[in-house]
């Protein structure tokens, strides 16, 4: 089953400093909702354990997470796949661009995509489009508080 979420985020904070929030792995880890752990295994490599609650199912996810099409301070995409044991797989990415919005704010757009498989996937489509775009909102909306603070 495959999705599709976008949306933007404006951030309280230069161009520069988000781009440098958007690669440091603590950061993430934050924002990240149900983030275990974030670890990088290289500049554009990183390993994450998550645990998510879809509906009636909770599991958690091994993956990694890859960052390319690096274009700094302005864009890149990232990638990533976990699996869930017997709860399934989701796998996907976004693009996400960064655009000056005067000297000390920024715009954050992202348009995801993800795919899931398995036992979540049978929870039917509704469901997980409003969990999978709640938890983008959360994300977005943690890490433009954790960077214009």
């Amino acid at each position: 089953m495959a999705l599709v979420i976008e949306g933007e985020e404006r951030i309280a904070a230069p161009v520069k400093k988000v781009w440098e929030a958007l690669n440091d792995p603590e950061i993430l880890k934050e924002a990240i909702p149900g983030c275990q752990s974030l670890e990088k295994s290289s500049d554009t490599e990183m390993a994450a354990t998550v645990v998510l609650k879809i509906g009636p199912i909770k599991a958690t996810f091994n993956g990694e997470v890859t960052l390319k099409n690096l274009k700094p301070p302005h864009s890149y995409t990232i990638q990533g796949e976990g699996k869930g044991g017997i709860a399934g797989f989701a796998k996907g990415g976004a693009d996400v661009t960064l655009t000056e919005d005067g000297p000390d704010a920024t715009v954050l757009k992202y348009a995801a995509k993800a795919e899931v498989g398995g036992k979540i996937a049978q929870l039917g489509s509704r469901l997980i489009q409003s969990t999978s775009k709640k938890l983008a909102g959360q994300f977005f909306s943690t890490f433009g508080e954790k960077v214009g603070a």
